[in-house]
């Protein structure tokens, strides 16, 4: 099987305040802490975690899905060795079609200070150059306008809705489609 230095070659990724890197089994107590966070949580299609082992289970998955090319899971740091800050995922990779989606979450205490969209800008010069893809795709909760204001303004276009496509938080909830094209001009 090839390494992930072969399926996903250049990493870590770096911006001005940032590095993003692969997720590693020692962000499980983290990634927990993040993904048990209800608010955090509000407007994904799972629940927040209530077992640790969740996010342990999670992140064997996500490192067997990096090995096959299928999926990145990437932590968003200041610095190599810094606390996790969120994650970038980058799934459903059709490397014949040349596209992927995104999906990310930032700790309540990181967010308004503009790092996702830094970190997303980041991961999109990554998929466009490096990895040659022609199309990302985003689906977001529509009443989740933060979210849908950092991709506007990477320059991903709303697309459609999927009505009520999920139930979150026993609701049943809508979902709204994004896309960014390679060609498309994005702002930094």
């Amino acid at each position: 099987m090839p390494s992930h230095s072969l399926l996903f070659p250049g990493l870590p990724l770096h911006s001005a305040r940032l590095v993003l890197s692969p997720i590693r089994r020692d962000d499980a107590a983290a990634l927990y802490a993040l993904q048990s966070d209800a608010e955090v949580m509000r407007w994904w299609h799972h629940p927040a975690w209530t077992r640790p082992a969740e996010a342990r289970a999670q992140i064997d998955d996500d490192l067997a899905a990096q090995a096959t090319g299928s999926q990145l899971k990437l932590a968003v740091r200041e610095s190599i060795d810094g606390p996790l800050l969120g994650i970038c995922v980058v799934f459903a990779l059709d490397r014949d079609a040349l596209r992927a989606e995104i999906g990310y979450l930032l700790a309540p205490a990181q967010q308004g200070q503009g790092y996702m969209h830094e970190a997303l800008q980041r991961v999109l010069d990554y998929l466009f150059q490096t990895l040659q893809l022609h199309r990302v795709e985003a689906e977001i909760d529509p009443r989740n306008a933060p979210s849908a204001h950092v991709l506007e303004r990477l320059g991903f276009a709303r697309e459609g809705l999927l009505r009520q496509r999920w139930r979150i938080q026993g609701q049943l909830s809508d979902s709204a489609v994004y896309g960014l094209l390679a060609d498309d001009a994005r702002t930094p």
